[in-house]
Protein backbone atom coordinates (compact mmCIF):
# COMPACT_ATOMS: atom_id res chain seq x y z
CA UNK A 1 0.00 0.00 0.00
CA UNK A 2 1.42 3.34 -1.05
CA UNK A 3 1.98 6.11 1.49
CA UNK A 4 2.13 8.95 -1.03
CA UNK A 5 -0.84 11.13 -2.01
CA UNK A 6 -3.51 9.40 -4.09
CA UNK A 7 -5.72 11.21 -6.60
CA UNK A 8 -9.00 9.79 -7.87
CA UNK A 9 -10.87 10.84 -10.96
CA UNK A 10 -14.43 9.57 -11.27
CA UNK A 11 -16.55 10.17 -14.33
CA UNK A 12 -20.27 9.73 -13.80
CA UNK A 13 -22.81 9.64 -16.61
CA UNK A 14 -26.04 10.46 -14.80
CA UNK A 15 -29.33 9.27 -16.26
CA UNK A 16 -30.77 12.51 -17.62
CA UNK A 17 -34.00 12.27 -15.63
CA UNK A 18 -32.02 11.92 -12.38
CA UNK A 19 -29.50 14.74 -12.76
CA UNK A 20 -31.20 17.13 -10.32
CA UNK A 21 -31.57 14.35 -7.76
CA UNK A 22 -27.85 13.53 -7.93
CA UNK A 23 -26.92 17.21 -7.77
CA UNK A 24 -29.07 17.61 -4.65
CA UNK A 25 -27.16 14.82 -2.84
CA UNK A 26 -23.67 16.08 -3.65
CA UNK A 27 -23.40 19.12 -1.31
CA UNK A 28 -23.65 16.88 1.77
CA UNK A 29 -21.21 14.39 0.20
CA UNK A 30 -18.71 17.21 -0.30
CA UNK A 31 -19.03 18.33 3.33
CA UNK A 32 -18.72 14.83 4.76
CA UNK A 33 -15.77 13.87 2.54
CA UNK A 34 -13.84 17.08 3.19
CA UNK A 35 -14.21 16.39 6.91
CA UNK A 36 -12.44 13.03 6.58
CA UNK A 37 -9.02 13.06 8.26
CA UNK A 38 -7.13 11.91 5.15
CA UNK A 39 -8.95 14.00 2.54
CA UNK A 40 -6.87 16.64 0.75
CA UNK A 41 -9.66 17.91 -1.52
CA UNK A 42 -12.94 16.82 -3.10
CA UNK A 43 -14.08 18.72 -6.18
CA UNK A 44 -16.99 18.07 -8.50
CA UNK A 45 -17.14 19.38 -12.06
CA UNK A 46 -19.97 19.33 -14.60
CA UNK A 47 -19.42 19.05 -18.35
CA UNK A 48 -20.43 22.14 -20.28
CA UNK A 49 -21.38 20.23 -23.42
CA UNK A 50 -22.95 17.24 -21.61
CA UNK A 51 -24.48 18.48 -18.34
CA UNK A 52 -25.33 14.93 -17.20
CA UNK A 53 -21.58 14.14 -17.11
CA UNK A 54 -19.98 14.84 -13.73
CA UNK A 55 -16.26 14.51 -13.02
CA UNK A 56 -15.08 14.16 -9.44
CA UNK A 57 -11.48 15.07 -8.63
CA UNK A 58 -10.45 13.77 -5.23
CA UNK A 59 -7.21 13.82 -3.27
CA UNK A 60 -6.23 11.71 -0.27
CA UNK A 61 -3.06 11.75 1.81
CA UNK A 62 -2.38 8.08 1.02
CA UNK A 63 -3.98 4.84 -0.10
CA UNK A 64 -5.25 4.09 3.42
CA UNK A 65 -7.15 7.39 3.43
CA UNK A 66 -8.79 6.51 0.11
CA UNK A 67 -9.79 3.11 1.50
CA UNK A 68 -11.18 4.79 4.63
CA UNK A 69 -13.24 7.08 2.37
CA UNK A 70 -14.65 4.10 0.46
CA UNK A 71 -15.50 2.37 3.75
CA UNK A 72 -17.18 5.44 5.27
CA UNK A 73 -20.87 5.38 6.11
CA UNK A 74 -21.53 8.53 4.08
CA UNK A 75 -19.86 7.08 0.95
CA UNK A 76 -21.87 3.88 1.23
CA UNK A 77 -25.14 5.70 1.95
CA UNK A 78 -24.90 8.52 -0.58
CA UNK A 79 -22.72 7.22 -3.40
CA UNK A 80 -23.28 3.47 -3.43
CA UNK A 81 -26.89 3.36 -2.27
CA UNK A 82 -28.35 6.61 -3.65
CA UNK A 83 -26.24 7.86 -6.57
CA UNK A 84 -24.87 4.75 -8.33
CA UNK A 85 -28.37 3.42 -9.16
CA UNK A 86 -29.05 6.74 -10.95
CA UNK A 87 -26.02 6.47 -13.23
CA UNK A 88 -25.75 5.18 -16.79
CA UNK A 89 -22.02 4.64 -16.40
CA UNK A 90 -19.30 5.11 -13.80
CA UNK A 91 -15.56 5.14 -14.44
CA UNK A 92 -12.87 5.59 -11.80
CA UNK A 93 -9.14 6.14 -12.28
CA UNK A 94 -6.81 6.10 -9.26
CA UNK A 95 -3.49 7.88 -9.79
CA UNK A 96 -0.24 9.01 -8.25
CA UNK A 97 1.19 12.32 -9.42
CA UNK A 98 4.41 11.64 -11.33
CA UNK A 99 5.43 15.12 -12.48
CA UNK A 100 5.34 18.23 -10.34
CA UNK A 101 4.21 21.65 -11.57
Amino acid sequence: MTTQPIHAFAKWQVKEEHLQEVLSILPQMIIDTRNEEGNLYYKIHQSISEPQTLVLHEGYKDEAALEAHRASDHFKAMVLNQIVPLLEKREIVITNQILQD
